[in-house]
């Protein structure tokens, strides 16, 4: 592989990262960035002969597909795909122009260094490093450069999915975020997680209903206080560790590794060993339901006669149904629940072949590197692909220090990432795709 592929990615990603396309979910404060900034990776993908598909479903929500044909007819398509959109940013936290997409010490600054311009910087440059060498993967390669992830992909990958599905007729995996860099949890070694599995998310209500009257006359029945109550029990409750094909798998591989054993009684603590890489753990090893919003009566003297409150609720892969039970016992039974787990879970195989290619081209490029599948406490686009029946991978690898916390750099203010980690992660991706 040629190093201008390297450079060609830093130059892409660092062009992307200049293209403001916040995606504020507000459709009335969302410009046309991510228009702008699928139509700049159009250009540059034509440039060099690839054909492109272009949808803006809504104006300003601009998404392209291109598909590069393999050798393999019989074999199944790969969906290589990255995010356009960045969420909000307050200017004033940065140290660095949040879409300046500057250089300092090493790292490379601005709104999407992570998440996910990134990833998105470096398939385009391997898209073009591909058609101009003519070189023919294996498999159907459909590189999707989308919008609207940030806020649930509506106009983005589930739009694409619900109307225009013939743009990844036989795909069978799929690539993205969040997963691929490295984390210090090996001795000597480092691990790069895979995201094989995620959690669904939900946003559940709770009403609490009593009886309007004046301040003065305050009950232990009224619903301000019912609801507060459900709310605290909810929010202060443990749920049980579930041991998910995923879990069981990073578990096993770090386990070995340290010369320990993982335990259900004793997870936390000896996660709490592996640092910020534990925590990561901690919240993808059981169900969590957070409270995020109270919103009752208008006036302070005013007893109001409902009172409501919303969950931020994360469901484990197969274990919806015993959630929901479980929120309806600690709730109570006079408390309503509007139960909508709006993205479901999903979970793919751990000891697929595509798993097997990510290994090895990590380890080509990394000798002391190890693979470590992990479960996403979070969510991607790979959850509307797989209602087309593709398997979803969470790796954009990077190599980067052991004090580096790259989940840690997910919408936080002075996103980051190091320059070396893209030019790590144009080598590893190329390997990918073009062993896949």
């Amino acid at each position: 592989m040629r190093t201008s592929v390297e450079d060609e990615a830093v130059d892409f990603v660092r062009e992307l990262i200049r293209i403001d396309s916040v995606n504020t979910g507000d459709p009335a404060t969302i410009g046309d960035g991510e228009t702008r900034a699928a139509r700049f990776v159009q250009a540059k993908l034509e440039e060099v002969g690839i054909a492109t598909t272009f949808v803006e479903p809504v104006p300003g929500r601009g998404s392209v597909v291109a598909r590069m044909l393999g050798s393999d007819p019989d074999a199944e398509a790969l969906i290589v795909h990255a995010h356009l959109d960045v969420v909000p940013v307050d200017a004033e936290n940065w140290t660095h122009p949040p879409f300046g997409a500057e250089i300092h010490d090493g790292m490379l600054y601005g709104r999407g260094a992570v998440d996910m311009k990134n990833f998105a910087g470096v398939i385009l440059a391997i898209a073009r490093d591909l058609a101009r060498a003519g070189t023919l993967p294996r498999r159907d390669l459909i590189f999707a450069f989308l919008a609207d992830e940030e806020a649930g992909g509506t106009w983005g990958a589930k739009w694409l999915v619900e109307n225009r599905p013939e743009l990844f007729d036989g795909a069978g995996d799929a690539i993205s975020e969040v997963g691929g860099f490295s984390v210090p949890i090996l001795p000597d070694r480092r691990a790069y997680l895979l995201a094989t599995a995620e959690k669904g998310v939900g946003h559940v209500g709770l009403t609490a209903h009593g009886e309007a009257g004046h301040g003065s006359r305050p009950r232990p029945t009224d619903a301000v206080t019912r609801l507060a109550g459900a709310a605290a029990r909810i929010g202060e409750h443990r749920f049980p560790v579930v041991r998910t094909q995923a879990l069981d798998a990073f578990l096993r591989v770090v386990g070995e590794a340290r010369g320990a054993q993982f335990t259900d009684d004793g997870l936390d603590a000896q996660l709490d060993e592996l640092g910020f890489t534990g925590r990561l753990i901690q919240a993808s090893a059981r169900q969590t339901a957070a409270p995020t919003v109270l919103r009752a009566g208008g006036k302070f003297n005013v007893i109001p006669a409902a009172a409501h409150a919303q969950l931020d609720v994360r469901a484990l892969p197969g274990s919806e149904d015993e959630l929901r039970a479980e929120l309806l016992r600690l709730a109570g039974e006079d408390i309503d629940l509007d139960w909508d787990i709006s993205i479901s879970p999903i979970s793919s195989p751990i000891d697929a072949e595509f798993v097997g290619t990510i290994s090895r081209a990590l380890v080509e490029e990394d000798p002391d590197g190890v693979v470590v599948p992990y479960l996403l406490p979070a969510s991607t686009d790979n959850k509307h692909f797989a209602k087309l029946g593709v398997r979803g991978y969470g790796f954009v690898p990077l190599r980067v220090p052991d004090d580096f916390d790259v989940y840690g750099q997910f919408h936080a203010a002075d996103e980051r990432v190091p320059v070396d980690a893209l030019r790590f992660a144009a080598r590893t991706t190329h390997r990918i795709l073009t062993t896949a």
